[in-house]
């Protein structure tokens, strides 16, 4: 199951008025049977949630989130707090596996450049695709600082084409080789 869909089921008592949920009626939800459950993508506050229900509960029952100890912990934990707060009607943050703008750049500069590196272009052509002519200069470009730049960021091209992009994904893992 992936880390962002939570796990549910009803509980033995009343919700509260604010947080009944009637998987059946909600607006633009998605509920399908599952061979194992049922799966609900559920619009609210502005994101689609992802849930997962051995059995629909009845309308007006509580629900509780089942939230394993294992090392998808913490995107769980977010996932849920963000159901939590467009339930309660609150701004929701960021998605759990939003990637910072630092890091979203950084990949996308690598996997560039492992594609100028495919073509066969020279780290210095490589460099002026990615930062522009004007600031690769004519002298000392073996010493200039973009010439390290460029070869890490096509190191770190060729590492995500090995791992298959799945270093995109790990939350918390530096890539700062």
């Amino acid at each position: 199951m992936l880390s962002t869909v939570l796990p549910m089921r009803a509980a033995n008592c009343v919700a509260p008025k604010s947080y009944q949920l009637d998987f059946t009626n909600l607006p633009g939800s998605e509920v399908g049977r599952a061979p194992d459950g049922w799966q609900a993508i559920v619009p609210l506050g502005g994101a689609k949630h992802r849930l997962w229900l051995k059995s629909l509960p009845a309308s007006g029952s509580a629900v509780v989130l089942d939230l394993p100890l294992d090392a998808n912990f913490e995107l769980r934990l977010q996932a849920a707090r963000r159901f939590w707060l467009a339930l309660e009607h609150r701004p929701l943050g960021t998605p759990p596996l939003a990637l910072p703008a630092l890091k979203r750049r950084r990949l996308i500069l690598a996997l560039r450049a492992l594609d100028g590196w495919q073509q066969g272009n020279s780290y210095r052509q490589i460099a002026q695709g990615l930062f522009g002519s004007h600031r690769i200069g004519e002298r000392g470009w073996k010493t200039d600082d973009l010439r390290s730049r460029t070869i890490r960021l096509v190191k770190l091209g060729r590492r995500l084409m090995r791992l298959r992009c799945r270093a995109l994904l790990h939350k918390g893992k530096d890539d700062s080789s």
